[in-house]
């Protein structure tokens, strides 16, 4: 098959079954949201050594967030249910509690829910206060900035993790060229994550 003068064969591309969440991180302002997100995805480029894949799905304008600040979405994918629980907790506790005004919410609904702030609520060290809003219990953990304030669950969900192609090309010039434009596609596309270096492996 060609399409735009590229010839396309369709042949294998490595995938398989994964365990996945979603998160939503918003904090005072996009900057600080992102900062957040990016030390939550670093070192997640593959299930092989890092424990999860991790990405930054897309920016959310205020008007997606549950409490109407500057947000990012994130993924998070491991082989099961139980490491993907554990990369959570210890990301979100190493990488977003730690980060100022940061707050943390489930992204995704889910009849399985893993663990999110149910256990970081203990950082407060006894100071902590649980809030029920529409069914959902959310946690406020004191903190030097202020308080700290994240969805006591998220939900987890069955993915496909490991999608790729291969690009050939005369020069490797040519080649991250073509991988650049088409990760730039890729990145107007909701759901999904590019983990490794710029995306391309």
């Amino acid at each position: 098959m060609i399409i735009n003068g590229v010839m396309i064969d369709a042949t294998f591309a490595e995938a398989f079954p994964m365990k996945a969440t979603r998160l939503i991180i918003t904090a005072h302002n996009a900057k600080w949201a992102m900062i957040s997100a990016q030390a939550f995805t670093g070192f997640a480029t593959s299930v092989i050594a890092c424990g999860c894949e991790a990405g930054i799905e897309r920016v959310l304008s205020p008007e997606e967030t549950p409490d109407g600040r500057d947000g990012v979405a994130i993924l998070i994918f491991a082989m099961g249910g139980k490491g993907l629980a554990k990369q959570v907790e210890t990301r979100a506790g190493q990488c977003i509690l730690t980060s100022p005004t940061s707050a943390l919410f489930a992204g995704i609904d889910s009849d399985k829910p893993i663990a999110l702030g149910k256990n970081l609520r203990y950082f407060g060290d006894g100071f902590q206060i649980a809030k029920v809003i529409n069914g959902r219990r959310y946690w406020r953990i004191p903190v030097m900035d202020g308080e700290f304030l994240t969805e006591e669950t998220t939900g987890m969900v069955s993915a496909v993790g490991g999608g790729n192609f291969l690009v050939l090309a005369e020069s490797q010039g040519q080649a991250l060229a073509a991988c650049e434009v088409a990760i730039e596609a890729m990145q107007q596309q909701a759901d999904i994550i590019m983990p490794f270096p710029g995306g391309v492996v």
